[in-house]
């Protein structure tokens, strides 16, 4: 028998079942209705480039967009579907108990920890604002829990993993990449946690301590006896696949606007931006906003600009997106109030350009 001390220790709270004043679930709704648009305009846009083909003057420039697109999904789709196991497999298995206790501490401590517990908990932005609002729904400091939400889907071992494939296991890439998150995480976790509070940072529902809900029938995630392992299985694998189906259409679009690109724009566009180096910072950091891709496949997209882009522009498109794209920006108006989102939308884009500023300043020839 176990006694539990209510007032220090308090039981952990069932994380995946339905509880009274819960949010409603209005955004999946929003993301469903811009996916058909969007997928509608790509089978409009692949269905002329179809047609297109057939002509002679046309089969060089399509040859190589099909190409192009197919190399990056060939080598993304393997690490997009790691992260959708890990993440299903992290959702059902793992307890935010002990990620609630190892972030209760001293507030700078907790937020380094904070930005490296993506090495044991390797979840992609697609993920982590429902682990986020957990760890909040348990009393995680708010800075703590900004630190995780932003350096989680770049400092861990599937995205080092990806992006040093991406670019020929060149492994300074993933080393500067995560080295480059976990900084802007810490600096604006801690400048934010000056800020903003859990009174005035967060919605109300978040900040009472509700539990969150994973919309699956039967989940039982939180380890109760009622669930069978092979039944928590079955919900990871579920979760895992609603991830990358839901995640792997932005994957798409994103590698087939970057085959675009590639294929279409001329070469001295991009000798001119080799020559504005903050240009293209400025302009890969714009694609990353709205490309809305995973930080596992990500680092393909980028890879695909080199010899084009300078390598600080690169590194902008893969630290900035994981931080920062509309999606991530939907999903943050379910858990923080709209003045701390503000906050977010102008500190972690000024952070990644002045480090990137940095990186072309004192290391041109870095990546």
């Amino acid at each position: 028998m176990h006694n539990h001390n209510t007032s220090n220790n308090p039981p952990p709270l069932p994380l995946y079942q339905p509880a009274p004043g819960a949010p409603k679930p209005v955004l999946p709704r929003l993301s469903q209705e811009l996916a058909w648009v969007g997928s509608l305009l790509f089978l409009a846009i692949a269905l002329l480039l179809l047609l297109l083909g057939q002509a002679p003057a046309w089969r060089s420039l399509v040859g190589n967009i099909a190409i192009n697109f197919l190399a990056v999904m060939v080598e993304a789709l393997p690490f997009m579907l790691i992260g959708s196991l890990a993440g299903g497999l992290i959702e059902v298995f793992v307890p935010a108990t002990w990620v609630e206790r190892a972030v209760r501490q001293h507030r700078i401590r907790a937020v380094l920890l904070a930005g490296l517990l993506g090495l044991l908990l390797p979840v992609c932005e697609c993920a982590i604002v429902p682990v986020v609002r957990r760890l909040l729904g348990k009393g995680v400091p708010l800075a703590a829990a900004l630190t995780f939400l932003l350096a989680g889907p770049i400092v861990n071992g599937i995205v080092a993993a990806s992006t040093a494939i991406a670019y020929s296991y060149d492994w300074l890439v993933p080393a500067v990449r995560l080295g480059s998150g976990y900084v802007i995480a810490v600096v604006v976790g801690l400048l934010l946690g000056r800020w903003f509070n859990r009174d005035n940072g967060l919605l109300p529902q978040w900040n009472s301590g509700l539990p969150t809900t994973c919309g699956h029938q039967g989940c039982s995630h939180g380890g109760g006896q009622e669930a069978s392992r092979l039944a928590r299985l079955r919900h990871a694998l579920e979760h895992a696949s609603d991830d990358f189906f839901g995640v792997g259409f932005y994957l798409v679009i994103g590698a087939f606007i970057a085959a675009l690109v590639r294929s279409i724009v001329p070469m001295d566009v991009f000798s001119q931006l080799l020559a504005a180096p903050w240009q293209a910072i400025l302009l890969m950091m714009a694609m990353a906003v709205l490309l809305n891709l995973c930080s596992e496949a990500d680092a393909f997209i980028a890879a695909s600009f080199r010899g084009i882009l300078p390598g600080s522009a690169q590194m902008a498109f893969m630290v900035l997106g994981p931080m920062l794209d509309l999606k991530l920006l939907l999903m943050y108006l379910s858990v923080f109030r709209k003045r701390l989102i503000v906050a977010l939308a102008v500190t972690v884009p000024l952070a990644v350009l002045l480090v990137m500023l940095g990186l072309q300043r004192f290391f041109p020839d870095l990546l």
